[in-house]
């Protein structure tokens, strides 16, 4: 009987790369990084650039993989094929579970949605047991953990945050809502914001010199994003009281205050007997997706 290789395997599919993390038993690791097209090319396309990838890291590990997690910014329905995901509709009705096993033959392959499984490792990090995660990048990605576990759980759907409406009749979102926290908070809406605040385009370099250097278009701009997430965080916890709100992405990363920002903006929404949660960084910065993919493939027992 062939020995089970000892490796684990972790995908992050984001919106402009994808990220590889694979982890020996023994504490090896080896991680692959390569760019993600913008443009819906379908289905093969993409899945020829994720084989290449697997068989980067294959070469690295010369053992193949055991199991793998694959974190993606796709609604994935309880039949196992792709609902929505709007930047690739040509992944619509897609068999996620073939079209994944066949990358890795033999692996057992588990997927999430990317802000739950960082929402995972984001509470494994923080030794926290009911946390709400929210990444702010080139969408809205947000995670809640409850209990240890995730909510709503496995089966019954992702934690769709960016997707919470926070305010009617506002800005049009990629999924065809009006006013979506990705539509008023994420890097590219924050972007053309500032924008037209400034008369101007603004790229995001721009955008942090001039919060350094507190330009009004620039402050006004970020802040109308943290009303926005404070708003959908004090949602949340009124309903289900995480302990801790996490905030991370790679948008966030890069403004230093953001955090600061943003619980400043949730303070006020408190009210007797429901007080704010804390806000933290994330501990594992742009990282949470990838590391919680690879805790997604520790939790694959059965190979398929």
């Amino acid at each position: 009987m062939a020995a089970v290789p000892p490796w684990y395997l972790g995908i992050d599919i984001g919106g402009t790369k994808v990220a590889l993390r694979a982890e020996s038993a023994d504490g090896r690791i080896e991680e692959h990084l390569f760019a993600w097209p913008h443009d819906d090319g379908g289905p093969d396309r993409d899945l020829a650039r994720l084989a290449d990838g697997v068989a980067t890291l294959t070469a690295r590990t010369g053992e193949g993989f055991r199991t793998a997690g694959v974190a993606l910014p796709a609604t994935v329905g309880p039949d196992g094929r792709i609902t929505a995901w709007p930047s690739r509709p040509s992944w619509t009705g897609l068999a996620l579970g073939p079209a994944l096993g066949a990358l890795m033959p033999g692996a057992g392959v588990a997927w999430a949605d990317d802000g739950d499984v960082a929402a995972l490792a984001e509470a494994e990090a923080a030794d926290c047991a009911d946390l709400l995660y929210v990444g702010v990048g080139t969408g809205i990605g947000g995670g809640l953990v409850l209990g240890g576990g995730l909510c709503p759980g496995p089966g019954r759907g992702s934690f769709e945050l960016g997707h919470l409406v926070v305010a009617q009749g506002g800005p049009l979102c990629v999924c065809g809502r009006q006013g979506c926290l990705q539509a008023i908070a994420s890097g590219p809406a924050t972007l053309a914001r500032a924008g037209r605040l400034r008369g101007g385009p603004v790229a995001y370099g721009e955008l942090l010199e001039a919060l350094r250097t507190e330009r009004p278009w620039a402050v006004a701009a970020i802040d109308a994003t943290c009303v926005a997430l404070a708003t959908a965080i004090m949602g949340v916890t009124e309903l289900l009281h995480p302990d801790l709100v996490v905030l991370g992405g790679g948008f966030t990363a890069g403004i230093g205050d953001l955090v600061d920002r943003t619980a400043t903006r949730l303070a006020p929404l408190s009210r007797p007997g429901r007080p704010a949660p804390p806000v933290c960084a994330a501990r594992l910065g742009g990282l949470s997706s990838l590391r919680g993919a690879v805790l997604l493939a520790r939790t694959v027992t059965d190979r398929s």
